[in-house]
């Protein structure tokens, strides 16, 4: 950990951290909500030990990147345009990407809007889901799951960040961090985070990386973070001439079997039953990682490390 260097690169108007380690073909690793570059620590340590150049920014809003305050600033195109901008201030023409949860997200994009900067993709947690022709994100999930699913509470500017500010923040990281609950997380208003009980920090995290996560977020906010799910659908807007566009790059997709987004209605099927397939027509491999939860990535280091490089070393 020692030996992983810190940078700082302009691109795309913002200052973007980027933790680094290694030589040799790069990894670019994109890191989900409410996470850091540090989220891939064990995967920079293995990876760079096989040969890799591995690249873990902190996304905009996160850490010590840069955070304009607007939502509008944080739709898919800033984010992408962010992270190529990143790899040509690099000298990076192609990269193995690498994503989980909201950098999944911004991982599947990256891919429809420049597969050419892709040699192949390793996403967790979040499966690609072909654009509603008619239904905006939020609207189609306030419409399944109601006004208290988390996506739909984070909609409003400031509230979340009211509620979040009534608690402890290393508290707070040991719920999010800790849930093992599979089913959609819904949280009454009147009750809110700060209302949820705390489970026992898990056996992969510790004490010194709850701290981390919540030194970082303490200094710099919510706002940037939740901004992503702010803009979920302006990018619905923006996005529009890309609709039916395929995700044309060799993919492995890995999900615990705890992980709430593998037990969304219809998630299963859409993964195991061809819809996945049909809309990844490169996707080779769905591996569903027995007992594990959301942050797969952190709860399971070696075998995900080891599950990244069996696949990108074929290329």
């Amino acid at each position: 950990m020692e030996k992983i260097e810190h940078s700082t690169v302009t691109t795309n108007g913002i200052k973007m951290h980027v933790a680094s380690l290694g030589s040799g073909p790069e990894i670019l690793f994109l890191h989900g909500f409410p996470e850091l570059w540090y989220s891939w620590r064990h995967q920079l340590v293995s990876l760079a030990s096989l040969g890799y150049r591995c690249l873990a920014p902190d996304l905009r809003g996160y850490g010590d990147t840069d955070a304009p305050p607007s939502a509008d600033s944080y739709t898919v195109l800033h984010i992408v345009g962010d992270l190529v901008g990143l790899l040509d201030a690099l000298g990076v023409d192609k990269v193995f990407l690498v994503g989980h949860d909201w950098g999944a997200n911004i991982a599947w994009h990256f891919c429809q809007l420049r597969p050419d900067k892709v040699k192949a993709l390793v996403n967790m947690s979040v499966a690609y889901r072909p654009r509603h022709p008619t239904v905006k994100p939020v609207d189609g999930m306030r419409a399944l799951f109601g006004d208290d699913f988390y996506v739909c509470r984070f909609q409003e500017p400031g509230e979340t960040e009211e509620d979040f500010a009534q608690m402890d923040t290393a508290k707070l990281f040991q719920i999010t961090l800790g849930s093992r609950n599979p089913r959609p997380p819904c949280i009454p208003k009147e009750i809110g985070f700060r209302g949820m009980p705390v489970p026992p920090l898990p056996s992969w995290l510790s004490q010194d990386d709850i701290n981390y996560f919540a030194s970082k977020f303490n200094h710099k906010g919510f706002t940037g973070p939740l901004n992503y799910y702010r803009a979920l659908n302006l990018n619905w807007e923006l996005m529009a001439p890309w609709s039916g566009v395929q995700i044309r790059v060799p993919v492995k997709f890995l999900v615990g079997d705890l992980d709430i987004t593998y037990n969304l209605p219809g998630m299963k099927d859409y993964l195991h039953n061809g819809g996945f397939k049909q809309d990844v027509p490169f996707l080779q491999e769905v591996v569903v990682m027995e007992g594990v939860a959301h942050f797969i990535n952190q709860e399971k280091p070696e075998e995900i490390s080891m599950h990244i490089y069996d696949f990108i070393k074929k290329f």
